[in-house]
Order: structure tokens, then C-alpha cells, then sequence
């Protein structure tokens, strides 16, 4: 792809040092000559919430898995039409902004910029290039706070911003050319991750099969009476898992939980980036609890358990990592409640019927799964690597095609299709699996003024 892209034949010095060089012919004014901040508020709450973050730009809340802070009214929250320039103020750094293509409602604290009256600027063009790094960079450099992680960027700095405007044809020829590569690398990634599906599946089997069977071919098999065991090694027993594992619940996090500290914090989800200096247990074997019922994670260090998962406390003298590739060997999805938020607790689990190998078995049962288990961990690894190397490629591109590095002009335009956001991603198409953990932090940030 990079070869069918060269240069512009000529080019100018940019009247802002931060922007580089920029093509001779697009103009470059500040941002107030194209928005104007705007402060309507919704009188009803009614109108459809929207989310604002760095890996999607603006979306419908619905389509996200961030739930905190759902209050009981949205009346009083600012309002935003299509078109509209929503900037997250607390987050611009990261470039947590984008343009509303649909209206609604978001926070009181974001900042709502409208297009003024004339066509200068095609949406699409305008979110591409504001969430380029250029950009971010500059939105650091004009947030101010009293330290990093607490920055705002307010409207005189914004609007005071200089912004590259090609000529209308030519934005349009742009967003075009990036639709078309987008839908390419959406097209990598989906089978990227179709890959990854099948070696989680065969990770799975096989962990299902060291703690069912083991790994001694010559061990006599006996017929249990457990659905979900079949046969096992005749001399292992069938305990209840009560009587394997120790399970409690986490703990809501204390007052002073961002204090710094030295324990992570373990969620349903995984560490989620908080630290606190409160009573922390570990190491040990996390389950979630909601949501992601099927997780469960082995920390090495000491660690405070969120309310949203249960912790092993007592391993009852088997080998701790046999109980953790135990825990991931049930399927605790089966005897999750039956409700809205479906959710496991320690007496829907601790009934289960499971095997039991020796102690001194339960050790080298481990010992061989992880040497299995890292091959398959290599691959997984490999196919992740390169998701990340495409949507870096895809970052890059925009960036340089946006801001006048790349010229687009000569290409052929495929029949046109309708606009689309040049980054939101569906799951299904484009998962970003550290995404709604980080918009989530901006979430909290933001429920916290």
C-alpha cells in the first residue's frame, strides 16, 4: 500500500513550528475560525448519552461496556448536534475527543464545539485530524493542571489552536482513500483475531485435558459420575471444590484507594490501574465474578481483590497453580446466576464435583501443561503483535495523510460510501482490549468532578 503514496510536489513552512511543513496550497487558520464552543443544556436528560474517548471518539454510550456512574437523570447535561467537535477537556491530552455523528447528550465537564456557517471543514476530515499525535501533542502542551494525570484543556486554548484545511474536493478525495484502507485493515484484524479464537479454543482443550486426564498415557481410567469429568485416573479422588479451594469475596476499594501504594488492584477484568496501601492479599488466584465469569488470573505479587471478583484464601494443601488451571478448566459461565448482570458467587461454585490428583502429581501435571502451554502462548503472541504493528501502520497513515505528508490526489476513488468514523471499532471487526478498560479511566475522571 505505502507504494502507491509519494509526496506533494510543493510545500510551505507551517506558521506553527509544531506542524511542520504542510502543502502550498491548503490553507491554515486557528480553530475559532471553524467552531465556535457552544453550552446547550438538555432540559430532559431524554436524549441519547454519548461517550467520548480516545479509542472511539464519540459513540452511542449504549454500544459500550462502561457502565459506571449511570445517574438517575441527565437533565442538565450538555447538548450536541451531528457535526459537533465533543473534546473530553480532562483527557484532550490523549486526544479524547471527536465529531458527534449523531446528537445527544454527554458530561457537564466536556467542552461542545459547532462548526460555524461555512463548508471549510468535512466532519470526517476534522475528527481524523484532530486525534492525529500531532495534535495530541499540542493539546499537552496547551492543558494546563497541577500535574500530568489532572490537565485540562480549556476553550481559549483550544480555539486558539491552527488547523490545516485542504481544499473541500481534496478532503473529501482523503477521507475516501482512508475508508478504503481502513476497511482493509479492518478485514486483517477481524481474521487476525478468528486466529487468535481458534488458539484459546486449543489452549483450552488442552488444559481441560491435563486436568482431567494428566499426562501419564499408562494411568488406568475409571468412569465418574460427574457430567462434565467423564473418565479420570483411577486413583484420584472427586472432591467438591469447597474441599480443594478456599474462595472469598473481594472488597470494595477504601477511600484513599489512589493514594500511592504498592498493591494492584484485581478486578473481574484483570489489574486495572489503581493502587492502594490498604490490607492486600496474595499471591493467590483471582476469579471474576460479573461479566467475564470465565476469567481467572494467577498474581505473583501481594494484591487487593475489587469487590468484583473472589479470591482463593486457602488452597488446602494442593499445589496452587493446579488450582488456578482447575478454576479455568470449569465452565463457571453454567452456574452463573440467571439475571440481568449474569454473575458467579462462591455457592454456586463451591458444589461442583472435581478431580483431584496427589500433591506431588498436581506439580508435574503443571510442570508439563506449561511446557505445552507456552508454545501456544508464543503463537498468541505473534498473531497479537501484529494486530498491534497494522492498527500502528493505521495510525501512522492517517496521521500523514491528514496533515499533508502523503498525497492522496492521483489515486482512484472506488465508488463512494457512506462517511464512517475513521477509527470506531466494533468488536466484532476490531477489538481493542485495552480500550474500554482506558475509557473507563477517563469515565472515573470524569464522575469524580
Amino acid at each position: 500500500m505505502a507504494d502507491e503514496l509519494r509526496p506533494y510536489p510543493e510545500y510551505k513552512k507551517s506558521k506553527f513550528r509544531w506542524l511542520g511543513r504542510v502543502p502550498s496550497h491548503w490553507s491554515e487558520k486557528r480553530a475559532k475560525y471553524f467552531f465556535r464552543e457552544v453550552d446547550e443544556r438538555s432540559t430532559t436528560g431524554q436524549e441519547e448519552l454519548l461517550s467520548v474517548s480516545h479509542v472511539t471518539g464519540v459513540t452511542p454510550r449504549s454500544q459500550k461496556n462502561v457502565t459506571m456512574f449511570m445517574a438517575e437523570s441527565y437533565a442538565g447535561h450538555k447538548l450536541c448536534r451531528p457535526g459537533d467537535l465533543v473534546i473530553n477537556t480532562m483527557w484532550a491530552w490523549m486526544a479524547a475527543l471527536g465529531v458527534a455523528r449523531t446528537g445527544g447528550i454527554v458530561s457537564p465537564s466536556y467542552g461542545v464545539y459547532r462548526p460555524l456557517g461555512g463548508e471549510e471543514l468535512l466532519p470526517e476530515y476534522a475528527d481524523a485530524l484532530l486525534r492525529t499525535e500531532s495534535y495530541r501533542s499540542e493539546y499537552i502542551c496547551r492543558s494546563t493542571g497541577i500535574r500530568g494525570s489532572r490537565l485540562r484543556l480549556y476553550p481559549d486554548k483550544f480555539l486558539d489552536i491552527s488547523i490545516v484545511c485542504p481544499p473541500m474536493s481534496e478532503q473529501c478525495q482523503i477521507v475516501a482513500f482512508l475508508n478504503s484502507k481502513d476497511r482493509a485493515v479492518r478485514r486483517f484484524i477481524r481474521n487476525k483475531r478468528k486466529v487468535i479464537d481458534l488458539l484459546d479454543e486449543q489452549k483450552q482443550a488442552i488444559i481441560r485435558h491435563a486436568v482431567t486426564r494428566g499426562f501419564d498415557s499408562s494411568a488406568k481410567l475409571k468412569q465418574t459420575d460427574v457430567p462434565w469429568l467423564g473418565c479420570m485416573p483411577e486413583h484420584w479422588d472427586v472432591k467438591r471444590l469447597k474441599w480443594v479451594t478456599r474462595l472469598q469475596r473481594g472488597y470494595d476499594l477504601p477511600q484513599d484507594a489512589r493514594m500511592p501504594g504498592s498493591f494492584p488492584v484485581v478486578s473481574s477484568g484483570g489489574i486495572i490501574d489503581t493502587h492502594c496501601e490498604a490490607r492486600a492479599a496474595g499471591p493467590g488466584v483471582v476469579i471474576g465474578r460479573y461479566g467475564s465469569t470465565d476469567s481467572v488470573f494467577f498474581i505473583e505479587s501481594e494484591f487487593w481483590p475489587h469487590n468484583t471478583s473472589l479470591f482463593v484464601t486457602d488452597f488446602q494443601g494442593n499445589y496452587p497453580r493446579w488450582c488456578y488451571y482447575l478454576l479455568q478448566a470449569i465452565s463457571k459461565a453454567d452456574h452463573a446466576a440467571k439475571s440481568a448482570v449474569p454473575g458467579v458467587d462462591r455457592k454456586d461454585l463451591y458444589d461442583i464435583y472435581v478431580p483431584r490428583p496427589p500433591a506431588d502429581e498436581q506439580v508435574e501435571i503443571v510442570r508439563h501443561l506449561e511446557e505445552r502451554l507456552n508454545a501456544t502462548d508464543g503463537s498468541i503472541a505473534r498473531v497479537r503483535r501484529e494486530i498491534e504493528l497494522i492498527r500502528e501502520y493505521r495510525a501512522r497513515l492517517i496521521a500523514d495523510v491528514v496533515t499533508g505528508k502523503l498525497d492522496v490526489r492521483h489515486l482512484p476513488v472506488t465508488a463512494e460510501q457512506p462517511p464512517r468514523d475513521l477509527d470506531v471499532v466494533s468488536e466484532a471487526e476490531d477489538e481493542a482490549p485495552e480500550g474500554d478498560e482506558l475509557e473507563a479511566a477517563e469515565e472515573v475522571a470524569v464522575g469524580n468532578e
